[in-house]
């Protein structure tokens, strides 16, 4: 397997990406459940059918560009390949040495957007992850994601402990509140309209470091031109109560709304998001 990765891994970007294309629609024609669970969040959203056709090919062109981007040999940058708008929402944050919480959907290109932003601000960036079931998969992501200015903090006690001292320290911190966290580390929220399961993790972690929060999405650009990377505020402040859970979560869910609506056809309408939680597992954050 990694020699095959190894092997995309040196492919052009276009490539990598037509390819994905191909994965995608495969994906889709091949799962009944997927592309049942892909129209009715499309449909909540109110996406039209050109979005959602757009978005089958860019789930697959999320995974091809992975080996590209976990293998790109060390001391390579992504350089000119990414654009910037509203990158002022960082350097104001790290200007006044306060921590900086940058939440993104599973919008785009969110593996990128990390990088992205520790090679252009040559600033540290922790990212939270939930580790690969499979073993080789979770050597491959701790090692391809261990760049310089980027560290990981595992989905435990541990990680959230890891991002508290980051975000102490007026560094950057990375998320993805849109995923299902476990029974107990969350409440439901409306999200486009129907009740779902939403993290509190995000704001605990402003509330108790005064950290800024912002939006943080990266944008796949055509026939591997590169990535544009959009940097915006919450859609609205978040409530003054901070016992306010559920408001709060709110928020966050409209704000990534927010997001995802302005780029509809790169959200990976397929993820499960009105899921029941599961368990908390030991040594998991609550």
């Amino acid at each position: 397997m990694m020699l095959l990765l190894r092997w995309l891994s040196r492919w052009p970007l276009a490539w990598l990406h037509a390819l994905g294309a191909v994965l995608g629609w495969l994906t889709w024609a091949l799962s009944p459940s997927y592309r049942r669970r892909l129209a009715a969040n499309a449909s909540l959203a109110g996406v039209s059918a050109a979005e959602r056709r757009r978005s089958i090919a860019e789930a697959g062109r999320l995974v091809a560009e992975v080996p590209w981007l976990w293998l790109m040999p060390e001391g390579e940058r992504l350089g000119g390949r990414v654009r910037w708008q509203g990158e002022s929402l960082i350097e104001d944050a790290l200007a006044a040495g306060r921590g900086l919480l940058l939440l993104t959907p599973h919008l785009g290109s969110f593996e990128v957007a990390a990088r992205a932003a520790a090679e252009r601000f040559d600033k540290p960036i922790t990212v939270l992850y939930r580790p690969a079931r499979k073993a080789f998969l979770r050597r491959l992501e701790e090692t391809a994601r261990a760049r310089p200015n980027m560290a990981t903090a595992p989905a435990t006690l541990a990680g959230v402990r890891q991002m508290l001292r980051a975000l102490r320290r007026g560094e950057m911190v990375g998320l993805l509140p849109d995923q299902v966290p476990p029974e107990g580390q969350g409440v439901w929220a409306p999200f486009f309209g129907q009740p779902a399961y939403t993290m509190t993790l995000a704001v605990r972690l402003a509330q108790q470091t005064g950290a800024a929060i912002g939006l943080a999405w990266c944008e796949r650009l055509s026939h591997g031109a590169g990535y544009s990377i959009h940097l915006a505020p919450l859609a609205e402040p978040l409530p003054a109560d901070p016992a306010d859970e559920v408001e709060a979560a709110r928020v966050i869910n409209a704000s990534m709304e927010k997001a995802i609506r302005a780029l509809p056809g790169q959200y990976l309408w397929g993820y499960n998001r009105y899921k029941s939680p599961r368990r908390l597992r030991a040594g998991e954050a609550a």
